[in-house]
């Protein structure tokens, strides 16, 4: 088989994501799956089927340490949680980097540091506080590199830790924390303080010293502001801790405590905990799809949970010698975590005509979700007989758990009392954006995001077209059924953004009573929902037992969402557009503009010229200061933006560019430690935000000047000299952008990801 033959010939999308991100040096397809399927001719057959795939850090890296690449093959990693004092602080810094080196996203729970204004006995007096911390951790994120991409790093912090407030509010500075996701542990006493409307003391008492630290807040306010922060910028997460610990295989096991939650959430672990990630594609188990008989393989299903179950203890067995750290040996050995979970749901129940969130469909989740649950449980326990339980195990603390209870059935039950289980954790939702992109399915538990997608094509001459990209199985419906017009889709294609938020909850509830780990998920809603809506939707989740919640408001300030709407272009025009090749000549009147910059290498000037009637930019000139860095790049970049704007390109599209760049470690330290650089990450950056910056104060001048002379907005005259034409989608300059492709980003499964073209920023 070809790669071709697998994804299909007319899926290149998928087909680039498998050549980039999992295919080397040019391997053959056959030569791929060998290799990461270790030999196993089983799951090799159910990865040719497309009905599973191992996680990402698996397809990209199983078998490469033969050539001596110093590579992991766990997606997840919990580092021990620093203690109060400035070594382990440090060390901590230095697990995070050593993990990161080998390709691993990690967690970090910084409860255990002390808050602003307690005392310390050295020459501060009194300590920053643990949220200071943070911007450490986030910076090494930043600074180590994986392969072309970068660590990914959640901190989480306690509710009752006085520096929640500040920890709460950090990333309303989107220049803070930039490389990291942050989400709070939640308590029931906090929550049944919240409902009550009572008083909640945040306390920690500092071991070195003796000294308590006590505030004491309304609990329903606090919670609001947790809520209302979501609403604007989509963080911070909530983690519902109780739930978290009580919902599991080893909630009974008093030798075991979680120590925090992997970049996404959906990996509670140990204090050096890992995790190996695969999913099953549940849209590859519906039979005779969307016609009336279509049913659900259960049968189908529980074989290939078993094979998958098996094939993951083998990628742990063989994976055991290259995590980074010995504490992670030792964890992994000890516990034995894998990670099986599903993607195609979505997809699944549009086969079986069924709607999204409606009573039916969360039972058909129900019964496959026990289905899976039982047969992982059942399959852990036949390997524990052939190899051995995990060495931590007790049996009769597992059997006794809720979780256990109320997804085994008896016979189960019998192997698991009689054996024991070769694993401590099983299953988990994890992102499987680039998987699901690969394969043209829906990713995790998330409904379709859109039926369609809006792409555009721009012209030389600056007129946009529009065009919809729909959703593989939209499409394929579309084709089966020869329909032209989406709005034609029976009433069971529904979306993420026309879902009642309460089904969506719902939904994941249901699958959350058959997971023992957690759920990667979101919760898309629109941009007219509201902060009470939000508090409210918060309230919904912990009444449903979830163990975590995470919702993007499209519009949100954290970042744009890609927007699923047509839109007409919204034109600034310039001139009468040019000719290929064509370079505009500069008159003497334009109007200049002067930014100062600090970069991490020092001082930057930065000067813009506009014409004068369009407000266009036409020219940069750029100069290093007495401590700036090269003047040659500066040159060579300033005459580049400069014969770009006079081609015609629009200066969003030159600043897209421009902040597509990356991070500039030495840039990066200078936030840190100076804390006075311009906004950015680097040089382009900054530079690509003042044009930015002055091309928005150029245009407001003009649109006053429009105002005080009583021109209307739209008779803006032009000189004959000028030409080029910018056209830019509205709302354009507030979306995030793929830095692979440059399309707008999608926030699903609590990740970002490019429908375009599979970028993740979890991959």
């Amino acid at each position: 088989m070809t790669a071709e033959e697998w994804l299909g010939q007319d899926n290149q999308l998928g087909l680039d994501i498998w050549t980039k991100k999992y295919g080397t040096d040019g391997e053959e397809f056959e030569a791929w799956l060998k290799r990461i399927s270790g030999g196993n001719e089983e799951i090799g057959n159910y990865i040719r089927e497309k009905k599973f795939l191992f996680g990402g850090r698996i397809l990209s890296n199983r078998g490469l340490n033969k050539q001596g690449r110093k590579v992991t093959y766990s997606n997840c990693y919990v580092i021990a949680p620093p203690e109060d004092e400035i070594e382990s602080i440090f060390d901590c810094a230095k697990k995070l980097a050593r993990t990161y080196s080998y390709g691993g996203g990690c967690g970090v729970d910084i409860s255990r540091l002390s808050p602003r204004g307690a005392k310390i006995n050295n020459a501060a007096k009194e300590t920053s506080g643990a949220v200071s911390f943070m911007d450490l951790y986030s910076l090494v994120t930043g600074l180590i590199g994986q392969n072309g991409r970068r660590g990914a790093l959640m901190i989480s912090i306690d509710c009752s830790h006085p520096d929640v407030p500040e920890f709460i509010e950090l990333k309303t500075d989107l220049e803070k924390v930039t490389k990291a996701n942050i989400s709070i542990r939640i308590h029931k006493d906090f929550m049944e303080a919240v409902k009550k409307n009572e008083n909640y003391v945040l306390h920690f008492t500092r071991e070195a010293t003796g000294e308590i630290i006590e505030k004491q807040v309304n609990a329903r306010e606090l919670f609001r502001k947790i809520t209302d922060t979501n609403w604007d910028y989509a963080e911070p997460g909530a983690l519902f801790w109780d739930r978290i610990t009580q919902w599991n295989l080893l909630s009974n096991t008093k030798e075991f405590s979680y120590a925090g939650v992997n970049p996404c959430a959906e990996e509670p672990l140990p204090a050096g905990g890992s995790c190996l990630l695969g999913s099953i594609n549940l849209a590859e188990f519906v039979l005779d799809p969307f016609t009336e008989n279509a049913s659900f393989d259960f049968e189908g299903l529980k074989a290939c949970v078993r094979a998958s179950v098996r094939a993951l203890n083998e990628v742990l067995e063989e994976g055991m010698p290259l995590h980074p750290l010995p504490e992670q040996r030792e964890s992994v050995a000890q516990w034995r975590q894998i990670g099986l979970g599903i993607m195609g749901l979505a997809d699944a129940l549009i086969k079986l005509r069924l709607t999204y969130g409606e009573e039916d469909a969360v039972q058909m989740c129900d019964k496959i979700g026990f289905a899976m649950a039982d047969t992982a449980i059942a399959a852990s326990a036949q390997l524990a007989k052939e190899e051995g339980a995990f060495p931590k195990c007790c049996v009769d603390e597992i059997v006794q758990t809720p979780y256990f209870l109320a997804n085994t059935t008896e016979k189960t039950r019998e192997m698991v009392k009689k054996y024991g289980l070769r694993n401590s954790q099983l299953l988990t939702i994890a992102p499987t954006g680039t998987l699901s992109t690969m394969l043209g399915i829906s990713g995790g538990i998330e409904p379709v995001y859109a039926n369609f997608y809006e792409r555009k094509t721009e012209s030389l001459h600056g007129t946009d077209v529009y065009y919809k990209v729909y959703t593989k199985i939209v499409d394929n419906y579309m084709k089966q059924h020869q329909l032209k017009d989406d709005k034609k889709l029976p009433e069971y294609f529904v979306t993420a953004m026309t879902l009642d938020y309460h089904q969506r909850i719902d939904m994941q509830a249901v699958w959350q009573k058959h997971i023992d780990a957690s759920i990667s998920s979101t919760v898309n809603v629109p941009s007219s929902f509201t902060p009470e809506e939000t508090e409210s939707l918060y309230l919904y989740a912990y009444d449903c037992e979830l163990k975590g919640i995470t919702i993007f408001r499209d519009g949100c300030r954290r970042i744009g969402i890609l927007n699923t709407e047509t839109k007409e272009a919204k034109k600034v025009t310039a001139g009468e557009g040019l000719k290929r090749g064509e370079i505009l000549l500069v008159t003497d009147d334009v109007i200049g503009k002067k930014r100062k910059l600090m970069t991490g290498c020092g001082s930057l000037h930065c000067i813009a010229l506009f014409d004068p009637a369009t407000g266009a930019l036409l020219e940069t000139y750029l100069s290093k200061g007495s401590t700036g860095g090269c003047n040659n790049f500066m040159v060579g970049l300033s005459r580049m933006i400069s014969i770009s704007a006079r081609g015609g390109i629009d200066i969003e599209t030159i600043v897209d560019q421009l902040n597509s760049s990356g991070s500039c470690p030495s840039y990066t330290a200078r936030r840190v430690t100076r804390k006075d650089t311009s906004k950015g990450a680097c040089c382009p950056m900054a530079v690509g935000n003042a044009l930015m910056d002055m091309y928005r104060e150029m245009q407001e001048e003009l649109k006053q000047k429009q105002q005080e002379e009583g021109e209307k907005p739209d008779s803006v005259k032009t000189k004959k000299i000028i030409k080029p034409k910018a056209v830019v989608a509205e709302q354009e300059t507030d979306r995030m952008y793929c830095p692979e492709c440059g399309e707008p980003i999608v926030f699903e499964e609590g990740c970002n990801i490019c429908k375009n073209c599979g970028w993740s920023k979890c991959h």
